[in-house]
Protein backbone atom coordinates (compact mmCIF):
# COMPACT_ATOMS: atom_id res chain seq x y z
CA UNK A 1 0.00 0.00 0.00
CA UNK A 2 2.96 2.31 0.64
CA UNK A 3 4.33 1.64 -2.85
CA UNK A 4 0.89 2.26 -4.37
CA UNK A 5 0.63 5.63 -2.59
CA UNK A 6 4.14 6.56 -3.76
CA UNK A 7 3.56 5.59 -7.39
CA UNK A 8 0.10 7.18 -7.50
CA UNK A 9 1.85 10.48 -6.83
CA UNK A 10 5.30 10.11 -8.41
CA UNK A 11 4.51 8.15 -11.60
CA UNK A 12 2.94 10.73 -13.92
CA UNK A 13 1.45 8.14 -16.29
CA UNK A 14 -0.03 6.04 -13.50
CA UNK A 15 -1.33 9.20 -11.84
CA UNK A 16 -3.14 10.18 -15.05
CA UNK A 17 -4.52 6.65 -15.41
CA UNK A 18 -5.94 6.78 -11.89
CA UNK A 19 -7.40 10.20 -12.61
CA UNK A 20 -9.16 8.93 -15.74
CA UNK A 21 -10.63 6.11 -13.67
CA UNK A 22 -11.73 8.69 -11.06
CA UNK A 23 -9.97 6.65 -8.39
CA UNK A 24 -10.48 7.93 -4.85
CA UNK A 25 -7.10 7.22 -3.27
CA UNK A 26 -8.62 7.37 0.20
CA UNK A 27 -10.78 4.36 -0.67
CA UNK A 28 -7.91 2.16 -1.85
CA UNK A 29 -7.42 0.02 1.25
CA UNK A 30 -6.61 -3.46 -0.09
CA UNK A 31 -4.84 -5.16 -3.00
CA UNK A 32 -8.08 -5.70 -4.91
CA UNK A 33 -8.87 -1.96 -4.67
CA UNK A 34 -5.71 -1.06 -6.58
CA UNK A 35 -6.16 -0.32 -10.31
CA UNK A 36 -3.59 -2.21 -12.40
CA UNK A 37 -1.90 -0.43 -15.30
CA UNK A 38 -2.50 -2.10 -18.73
CA UNK A 39 0.78 -3.60 -19.88
CA UNK A 40 0.25 -2.21 -23.41
CA UNK A 41 1.14 1.25 -22.09
CA UNK A 42 4.80 0.16 -21.84
CA UNK A 43 4.76 0.17 -25.65
CA UNK A 44 3.55 3.73 -26.02
CA UNK A 45 4.62 5.60 -22.88
CA UNK A 46 7.54 6.03 -20.52
CA UNK A 47 6.50 4.33 -17.28
CA UNK A 48 8.75 5.77 -14.56
CA UNK A 49 8.58 7.58 -11.23
CA UNK A 50 10.11 11.00 -10.72
CA UNK A 51 12.66 12.58 -13.02
CA UNK A 52 15.74 10.41 -12.38
CA UNK A 53 17.03 9.26 -15.79
CA UNK A 54 17.14 5.50 -16.32
CA UNK A 55 20.52 3.78 -16.37
CA UNK A 56 19.27 1.04 -18.69
CA UNK A 57 16.24 0.48 -20.92
CA UNK A 58 15.04 -3.10 -21.35
CA UNK A 59 13.09 -3.86 -24.53
CA UNK A 60 10.83 -6.73 -25.45
CA UNK A 61 11.26 -8.93 -28.50
CA UNK A 62 8.94 -8.33 -31.42
CA UNK A 63 8.41 -9.06 -35.07
CA UNK A 64 9.77 -6.69 -37.69
CA UNK A 65 7.87 -3.43 -37.66
CA UNK A 66 6.01 -4.17 -34.43
CA UNK A 67 6.08 -1.85 -31.44
CA UNK A 68 8.08 -3.23 -28.51
CA UNK A 69 7.74 -2.56 -24.80
CA UNK A 70 10.31 -0.44 -23.03
CA UNK A 71 11.11 -0.67 -19.34
CA UNK A 72 13.11 2.29 -18.02
CA UNK A 73 15.18 1.02 -15.10
CA UNK A 74 16.68 3.57 -12.72
CA UNK A 75 18.89 1.11 -10.81
CA UNK A 76 19.93 -2.01 -12.76
CA UNK A 77 22.02 -3.22 -9.81
CA UNK A 78 18.84 -3.43 -7.76
CA UNK A 79 17.26 -5.53 -10.52
CA UNK A 80 20.18 -7.96 -10.40
CA UNK A 81 20.08 -8.16 -6.60
CA UNK A 82 16.35 -8.95 -6.75
CA UNK A 83 16.95 -11.60 -9.42
CA UNK A 84 19.68 -13.28 -7.37
CA UNK A 85 17.59 -13.24 -4.19
CA UNK A 86 14.53 -14.49 -6.04
CA UNK A 87 16.42 -17.43 -7.54
CA UNK A 88 18.01 -18.26 -4.18
CA UNK A 89 14.60 -18.43 -2.52
CA UNK A 90 13.84 -21.47 -4.71
CA UNK A 91 17.20 -23.08 -5.53
CA UNK A 92 19.87 -21.73 -3.21
CA UNK A 93 22.80 -19.50 -4.15
CA UNK A 94 23.51 -19.23 -7.87
CA UNK A 95 27.24 -19.32 -7.10
CA UNK A 96 26.88 -23.04 -6.38
CA UNK A 97 25.74 -23.79 -9.95
CA UNK A 98 27.45 -24.04 -13.29
CA UNK A 99 25.18 -21.81 -15.39
CA UNK A 100 24.78 -22.65 -19.08
CA UNK A 101 22.53 -20.23 -20.99
CA UNK A 102 20.99 -21.19 -24.32
CA UNK A 103 19.26 -17.95 -25.32
CA UNK A 104 19.90 -17.35 -29.04
CA UNK A 105 16.83 -15.23 -29.81
CA UNK A 106 17.65 -12.95 -26.88
CA UNK A 107 21.39 -12.74 -27.54
CA UNK A 108 20.75 -11.65 -31.11
CA UNK A 109 19.18 -8.35 -30.05
CA UNK A 110 19.91 -5.57 -27.58
CA UNK A 111 18.03 -4.73 -24.42
CA UNK A 112 17.02 -8.18 -23.16
CA UNK A 113 16.42 -8.23 -19.41
CA UNK A 114 16.72 -12.04 -19.48
CA UNK A 115 20.22 -11.87 -20.97
CA UNK A 116 21.11 -9.19 -18.40
CA UNK A 117 20.00 -11.54 -15.60
CA UNK A 118 21.67 -14.60 -17.12
CA UNK A 119 24.94 -12.68 -17.45
CA UNK A 120 24.84 -11.89 -13.74
CA UNK A 121 24.12 -15.54 -12.94
CA UNK A 122 27.13 -16.56 -15.01
CA UNK A 123 29.32 -13.91 -13.36
CA UNK A 124 28.29 -15.03 -9.87
CA UNK A 125 28.89 -18.73 -10.62
CA UNK A 126 32.01 -20.29 -9.11
CA UNK A 127 32.43 -22.45 -12.23
CA UNK A 128 34.60 -21.07 -15.04
CA UNK A 129 32.71 -23.33 -17.47
CA UNK A 130 29.59 -21.17 -17.09
CA UNK A 131 28.65 -19.20 -20.16
CA UNK A 132 26.34 -18.42 -23.08
CA UNK A 133 25.80 -20.69 -26.06
CA UNK A 134 24.47 -19.04 -29.21
CA UNK A 135 24.54 -21.83 -31.79
CA UNK A 136 27.25 -24.19 -30.54
CA UNK A 137 24.91 -27.02 -29.59
CA UNK A 138 27.70 -29.59 -29.93
CA UNK A 139 29.88 -27.73 -27.43
CA UNK A 140 26.95 -27.32 -25.06
CA UNK A 141 26.12 -31.02 -25.31
CA UNK A 142 29.71 -31.96 -24.43
CA UNK A 143 29.73 -29.61 -21.42
CA UNK A 144 26.42 -30.99 -20.22
CA UNK A 145 27.70 -34.56 -20.55
CA UNK A 146 30.80 -33.66 -18.53
CA UNK A 147 28.74 -31.99 -15.79
CA UNK A 148 26.30 -34.90 -15.71
CA UNK A 149 29.08 -37.47 -15.37
CA UNK A 150 30.94 -35.51 -12.69
CA UNK A 151 27.80 -34.55 -10.72
CA UNK A 152 28.44 -30.81 -11.10
CA UNK A 153 25.37 -28.82 -9.98
CA UNK A 154 24.19 -27.29 -13.23
CA UNK A 155 21.46 -24.93 -14.40
CA UNK A 156 20.68 -25.06 -18.12
CA UNK A 157 18.38 -22.11 -18.85
CA UNK A 158 17.09 -21.84 -22.38
CA UNK A 159 14.43 -20.53 -24.71
CA UNK A 160 11.98 -23.26 -25.73
CA UNK A 161 12.83 -23.59 -29.42
CA UNK A 162 16.56 -23.85 -28.70
CA UNK A 163 16.04 -26.53 -26.05
CA UNK A 164 14.01 -28.50 -28.60
CA UNK A 165 16.81 -28.10 -31.16
CA UNK A 166 19.28 -29.42 -28.59
CA UNK A 167 17.02 -32.34 -27.69
CA UNK A 168 16.64 -33.38 -31.33
CA UNK A 169 20.29 -33.09 -32.27
CA UNK A 170 21.86 -34.26 -29.02
CA UNK A 171 19.48 -36.42 -26.96
CA UNK A 172 21.30 -37.42 -23.77
CA UNK A 173 20.96 -38.13 -20.08
CA UNK A 174 20.59 -34.87 -18.14
CA UNK A 175 18.85 -36.37 -15.14
CA UNK A 176 21.24 -34.65 -12.69
CA UNK A 177 20.81 -31.22 -14.30
CA UNK A 178 18.17 -28.52 -13.80
CA UNK A 179 16.75 -27.78 -17.25
CA UNK A 180 14.76 -24.55 -17.12
CA UNK A 181 12.74 -23.20 -20.04
CA UNK A 182 11.82 -19.55 -20.37
CA UNK A 183 9.04 -20.14 -22.91
CA UNK A 184 8.59 -18.86 -26.43
CA UNK A 185 9.25 -20.18 -29.93
CA UNK A 186 10.09 -16.66 -31.21
CA UNK A 187 8.82 -17.56 -34.66
CA UNK A 188 11.43 -20.32 -35.05
CA UNK A 189 9.02 -23.22 -34.50
CA UNK A 190 5.32 -23.96 -34.34
CA UNK A 191 3.87 -23.03 -30.98
CA UNK A 192 3.07 -25.98 -28.71
CA UNK A 193 1.70 -26.24 -25.20
CA UNK A 194 3.96 -26.20 -22.17
CA UNK A 195 2.85 -29.78 -21.43
CA UNK A 196 3.96 -30.94 -24.90
CA UNK A 197 7.28 -29.13 -24.56
CA UNK A 198 8.00 -30.64 -21.15
CA UNK A 199 6.97 -34.12 -22.25
CA UNK A 200 9.41 -34.00 -25.17
CA UNK A 201 12.29 -32.65 -23.10
CA UNK A 202 11.71 -35.13 -20.28
CA UNK A 203 11.83 -38.02 -22.73
CA UNK A 204 14.90 -36.96 -24.72
CA UNK A 205 16.89 -35.76 -21.70
CA UNK A 206 15.64 -38.43 -19.25
CA UNK A 207 14.50 -35.74 -16.84
CA UNK A 208 12.25 -36.22 -13.82
CA UNK A 209 10.90 -32.69 -14.43
CA UNK A 210 11.42 -29.57 -16.53
CA UNK A 211 11.61 -26.29 -14.64
CA UNK A 212 10.26 -22.96 -15.88
CA UNK A 213 10.94 -19.27 -15.33
CA UNK A 214 8.22 -16.62 -15.68
CA UNK A 215 9.29 -13.05 -16.20
CA UNK A 216 8.84 -10.23 -18.68
CA UNK A 217 10.43 -7.02 -19.87
CA UNK A 218 8.07 -4.90 -17.78
CA UNK A 219 8.92 -6.69 -14.50
CA UNK A 220 11.96 -6.86 -12.24
CA UNK A 221 10.86 -9.97 -10.29
CA UNK A 222 10.43 -13.54 -11.49
CA UNK A 223 8.36 -16.61 -10.69
CA UNK A 224 9.53 -20.22 -10.98
CA UNK A 225 8.01 -23.63 -11.52
CA UNK A 226 9.88 -26.71 -10.38
CA UNK A 227 8.15 -28.93 -12.90
CA UNK A 228 4.49 -29.38 -12.07
CA UNK A 229 3.21 -26.57 -14.27
CA UNK A 230 2.44 -24.31 -11.30
CA UNK A 231 4.50 -21.18 -10.70
CA UNK A 232 5.27 -19.54 -7.39
CA UNK A 233 6.48 -15.97 -7.19
CA UNK A 234 9.65 -14.76 -5.52
CA UNK A 235 9.18 -12.76 -2.29
CA UNK A 236 8.51 -9.51 -4.24
CA UNK A 237 6.07 -11.11 -6.73
CA UNK A 238 2.35 -11.88 -6.40
CA UNK A 239 -0.40 -12.63 -8.94
CA UNK A 240 -4.15 -11.99 -8.96
CA UNK A 241 -6.60 -13.14 -11.67
CA UNK A 242 -9.16 -10.68 -13.05
CA UNK A 243 -12.31 -11.31 -15.05
CA UNK A 244 -11.86 -11.42 -18.82
CA UNK A 245 -14.69 -8.96 -19.46
CA UNK A 246 -14.33 -6.77 -16.38
CA UNK A 247 -10.77 -5.65 -15.55
CA UNK A 248 -11.83 -4.47 -12.07
CA UNK A 249 -13.34 -7.74 -10.84
CA UNK A 250 -11.52 -10.88 -9.73
CA UNK A 251 -12.23 -14.56 -10.34
CA UNK A 252 -12.40 -17.32 -7.76
CA UNK A 253 -9.48 -19.77 -7.28
CA UNK A 254 -8.77 -22.12 -10.21
CA UNK A 255 -11.05 -20.19 -12.54
CA UNK A 256 -9.46 -18.86 -15.73
CA UNK A 257 -8.79 -15.12 -15.77
CA UNK A 258 -6.27 -12.55 -16.92
CA UNK A 259 -3.24 -12.16 -14.68
CA UNK A 260 -2.53 -9.03 -12.67
CA UNK A 261 1.04 -8.96 -11.40
CA UNK A 262 2.22 -7.19 -8.28
CA UNK A 263 5.98 -6.60 -8.49
CA UNK A 264 7.19 -4.77 -5.40
CA UNK A 265 10.70 -4.56 -6.86
CA UNK A 266 9.32 -2.31 -9.61
CA UNK A 267 9.28 0.60 -7.19
CA UNK A 268 10.67 3.18 -9.66
CA UNK A 269 8.28 2.12 -12.43
CA UNK A 270 4.85 0.58 -11.75
CA UNK A 271 4.34 -2.31 -9.36
CA UNK A 272 0.77 -3.07 -10.48
CA UNK A 273 0.54 -4.40 -14.03
CA UNK A 274 -2.45 -5.90 -15.84
CA UNK A 275 -0.92 -8.45 -18.24
CA UNK A 276 -2.52 -10.14 -21.25
CA UNK A 277 -1.63 -13.61 -19.94
CA UNK A 278 -4.47 -16.04 -19.32
CA UNK A 279 -4.07 -18.17 -16.23
CA UNK A 280 -5.52 -19.45 -13.00
CA UNK A 281 -4.50 -19.26 -9.37
CA UNK A 282 -4.92 -21.80 -6.59
CA UNK A 283 -5.95 -20.96 -3.04
CA UNK A 284 -2.28 -20.77 -1.94
CA UNK A 285 -1.28 -18.21 -4.59
CA UNK A 286 0.48 -20.54 -7.04
CA UNK A 287 -0.51 -19.89 -10.65
CA UNK A 288 -0.56 -21.44 -14.10
CA UNK A 289 -0.17 -19.64 -17.41
CA UNK A 290 -2.39 -21.19 -20.07
CA UNK A 291 -2.09 -18.75 -22.93
CA UNK A 292 -2.28 -15.13 -23.98
CA UNK A 293 -5.29 -13.04 -24.89
CA UNK A 294 -5.08 -11.77 -28.44
CA UNK A 295 -5.18 -7.96 -28.59
CA UNK A 296 -8.20 -8.09 -30.88
CA UNK A 297 -10.19 -9.87 -28.17
CA UNK A 298 -9.61 -7.32 -25.44
CA UNK A 299 -12.71 -5.32 -24.51
CA UNK A 300 -13.79 -2.85 -21.86
CA UNK A 301 -12.14 -0.15 -19.80
CA UNK A 302 -8.53 -1.19 -20.46
CA UNK A 303 -8.69 -0.21 -24.12
CA UNK A 304 -10.78 2.88 -23.53
CA UNK A 305 -8.40 4.21 -20.90
CA UNK A 306 -5.35 3.26 -22.99
CA UNK A 307 -6.74 5.28 -25.91
CA UNK A 308 -7.41 8.24 -23.62
CA UNK A 309 -3.88 8.23 -22.26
Amino acid sequence: MEIFAYQAEQNSLYKKYLSLLKTDLNKVNSLTDIPFLPIALFKSHKVICGKTPPQVIFTSSGTTGSTTSQHHVVDPRFYLDIALRGFASFYGEIADYCVLALLPAYLERKGSSLVYMAQEFITQSQYSESGFYLDDLSGLSKQLAFNQTHNIPTLLIGVSFALLDLSEQFPQDLSNIIVMETGGMKGRRKEITREELHSTLKTTFRLPAVHSEYGMTELLSQAYSTGNGWFNGSPTFKVLARELTDPFSYVSPRKTGLLNVIDLANVDSCSFIATDDLGLIDKNGAFQVIGRLDASDIRGCNLMVTDSI
